[in-house]
């Protein structure tokens, strides 16, 4: 019968490790943040348009008013569009910069090890620590550190 691997606790000074690695690549990060914030207000920006829309223009038959609130939904559509794609990108080229350092230094490491250590761990226990943590690791810069921080600032200007 398989071990099952210890549930840990969250460790915030491992996830100060983690974010360290993104450290040459802090204006990718700065720039992915920035993005986060301009996209919090856009997003909350569309629904209050539309309802001014209707209420303001729709209901009183105002057609030039109805256009020039309509265009401006469309530009702040293709604003979205273009920062939401721009903050994806940088945000899993983040992820993906650093998991190639960490997999360079974990190799680094692998071939440092003396052969003692492949005698006494098993090759499919190694990798797999290997592979799963470093993966772990991605999805952290990919979609779940600066993907938190963004929802968590529309949350904050829908509420605010």
């Amino acid at each position: 019968m398989a071990s099952q691997p210890n549930q840990q606790k969250f460790d915030l000074q491992l996830l100060g490790r983690v974010i360290g690695l993104a450290r040459p690549y802090r204006l990718i990060f700065a720039s992915a943040a920035i993005l986060a914030v301009l996209l919090a207000p856009l997003g909350v920006a569309r629904p209050y348009l539309i309802q001014r829309m209707v209420d303001d223009y729709i209901f009183v038959n105002d057609l030039e008013g109805l256009t020039r609130l309509a265009l401006i939904i469309l530009v702040l559509l293709f604003v979205e569009a273009l920062f939401r794609y721009v903050f994806i990108y940088s945000t899993n080229w983040l992820g993906q910069s650093v998991i190639r350092d960490l997999r360079v230094r974990v190799f680094q490491h692998i071939i440092s090890l003396r052969l003692k250590y492949f005698d006494k761990t098993a090759i499919g226990t190694a990798t797999t620590r290997t592979i799963n943590d470093i993966e772990t690791i991605n999805s952290v810069f990919s979609q779940g550190l600066v993907t938190i921080i963004a929802d968590l600032l529309s949350l904050l200007v829908v509420l605010g």
